[in-house]
């Protein structure tokens, strides 16, 4: 059964087989040629063809003895490079001719890819190449030379790692075993083996009913191409387009360090990762679709590939959306420029509409591929919920979200009132929960992970004599994003607790002051803003502790000094702590 709803099917013929060719949108739109792995077909591709329809001309095939095309006979010396590169030129002038392609690869799909984007024959007909969780034979095969010829303790490692991950390549080069089990036991359970490991979604078809079938005859893709291949690679291996490479950093069968010096072979290189596992065309096909659209796109227009942004976590982070609230200053504002200088695009939150705009507009400045700002008051949940929903259908889920919103309150227990109570906790604490539900619940529904960062404080476990609304608000987010944690795991989505110290942002000069008079509380704003100020600890190390924690997946990080000194103690001598609370503040 085909998940290829709505699709146009013709067949092509080349070289004994005939070949199932999918197409969706335009043709007299750019053409996208997506070319799956193994064991799939080309239904792999579904989910990512219908998101690019819209802008693209989508090509899908069956490679042959795969799906509806047919098999080679014999199939020993049937699905050699050489053949899989005829068949896709029979494909692209079939579906595109006289009119260059965008390829794109998975796994196996990608192995045949990279042969197709440096032989020759093939120059003038790529108009661009994105390889996602698929090397090089050629490539790999001078990766494992060199580390043989030059063995280092390092090298050694990294030969021995991939080994291990290349398990499955050995099993599928023994006679009658791998197809005895694809066509057996395997082959039953392989749907249910997908989803518990890869996590894929269920119910739509995929992997469709061919699968024992088409596992069976791909074992001759690594029979007649790996070893002969590896050992001997091509010296001229050069891609003659440029190319995209996306890493999925959770890949069981692939080590991120095969690509080490991938440059050399391909100048016109653009590095994408994504913390995903080996399936992402089924597992993260919003994130795929976005980055293939923007690459595409920039050849085309003849902007050349787009830049994956110039922080440090680039690769990480180029082209994902990112949602900060409290963005207009501080550490939202930091964090913000941080995530665009990484490629990001951004939504700036801020109830401050003027700050919120200053931010997105520098945000693109400094590299967000795009940056919009809203206005939104983070504890009115009905504006949270418009915010969510309007999100959701302009820009799709957001990827990152980071509740960074709070304001600050200080005083004696007794002077805090009610109303100063409640405006802490539903900027604080609400805020953070409204965030919470209503974006990472879309995060889940997606399934296709995420991460959420919510800003608390040292406070939240250095108690004080004159911060307890703060403090409780700040605890209340550190708890509630331990267990958002625990519960969120199994879905993919990570949950860090940022803890800055005194950080020099304006929440200083807006902070209230239960008990005081007007007058009274304008001095102590100003006594405070100066100590912060003396302190100097800027927002953008905040920043870059936030961008950390999302790519390391941390739980909770203290960020200043005296935060992580704050933190030991609350472990190994809260007495003393305790003792340091009752301390009046020189304020």
């Amino acid at each position: 059964m085909t998940v290829l709803r709505g699709a146009r099917e013709r067949w092509v013929r080349t070289g004994g087989v005939e070949l199932g060719v999918a197409e969706l949108g335009d043709p007299g739109r750019p053409t996208v040629v997506l070319v799956h792995g193994y064991p799939d077909s080309k239904e792999v591709w579904s989910e990512v063809a219908t998101r690019l329809a819209d802008r693209f001309h989508v090509v899908l095939y069956d490679v042959r003895g795969h799906g509806r095309s047919t098999a080679p006979q014999p199939l020993r010396g049937g699905f050699t490079l050489e053949k899989l590169t005829d068949d896709f030129l029979a494909v692209v002038d079939a579906v595109s001719p006289g009119r260059p392609v965008h390829l794109v690869g998975h796994d196996w799909g990608s192995v045949q890819s990279w042969e197709f984007v440096t032989v020759k024959r093939t120059e003038g007909r790529i108009a661009s190449f994105t390889s996602i969780s698929g090397p090089s034979l050629d490539h790999f095969g001078h990766w494992i030379d060199k580390r043989l010829r030059r063995p280092t303790p390092r090298r050694v490692g990294q030969l021995l790692g991939q080994g291990a991950k290349s398990w499955y390549v050995y099993l599928l080069h023994t006679p009658v075993l791998p197809e005895r089990a694809w066509r057996g036991p395997l082959g039953k359970a392989w749907p249910r083996i997908l989803e518990r490991v890869e996590r894929t979604p269920r119910g739509d078809g995929y992997p469709t009913g061919s699968l024992p079938r088409d596992a069976a005859h791909g074992a001759w893709l690594y029979r007649d191409n790996v070893r002969a291949r590896l050992r001997r690679p091509r010296a001229d291996a050069y891609a003659h387009a440029p190319v995209q490479l996306i890493t999925p950093l959770g890949d069981v069968f692939l080590s991120d360090r095969l690509y080490d010096e991938l440059e050399r072979w391909a100048p016109q290189l653009t590095r994408r990762s994504l913390p995903a596992r080996h399936w992402v065309p089924r597992t993260r096909p919003d994130q795929l679709a976005a980055w293939i659209g923007e690459f595409v796109t920039g050849v085309e227009d003849g902007r050349g590939a787009p830049a994956a942004g110039n922080g440090p976590y680039a690769e990480r982070f180029g082209g994902q959306l990112v949602l900060v609230t409290g963005a207009g200053s501080g550490i939202g504002r930091a964090s913000a420029y941080a995530f665009a200088e990484a490629g990001a695009r951004v939504i700036a939150v801020d109830r401050d509409a003027e700050a919120a705009g200053r931010t997105a507009e520098m945000a693109r400045l400094l590299g967000a591929p795009a940056a919009w700002a809203e206005t939104v008051d983070v504890s009115d949940e009905q504006q949270m919920e418009k915010l969510a929903e309007r999100v959701t259908a302009e820009h799709g889920v957001v990827d990152v979200l980071v509740n960074n919103a709070g304001i600050g309150m200080s005083g004696s227990f007794f002077d805090t009132t009610t109303e100063d109570w409640r405006k802490v906790l539903d900027v604080n604490l609400w805020g953070v929960v409204h965030g919470c539900r209503l974006f990472g619940k879309r995060m889940a529904e997606r399934g296709q992970g995420g991460h959420i960062v919510n800003v608390a404080s040292a406070a939240a476990y250095q108690p004080s004599r004159v911060l307890a609304a703060y403090s409780t608000s700040k605890a209340g987010v550190l708890m509630l994003s331990e267990c958002l944690r625990a519960e969120l795991a199994g879905e993919g989505i990570g949950v860090s607790a940022i803890c800055p110290g005194l950080v020099n942002t304006n929440i200083t000069a807006t902070a209230r002051f239960a008990g005081v008079g007007a007058e009274e509380e304008l001095r102590l704003q100003k006594r405070v803003a100066k100590l912060y100020g003396w302190r100097n600890y800027p927002p953008e190390k905040v920043a870059d502790a936030v961008l950390r924690a999302v790519v390391r997946n941390e739980a909770v990080v203290a960020v200043t000094p005296e935060a992580r000194g704050a933190r030991v103690l609350a472990r190994v001598a809260p007495r003393v702590l305790r003792g340091l609370a009752r301390v009046r503040p020189p304020v």
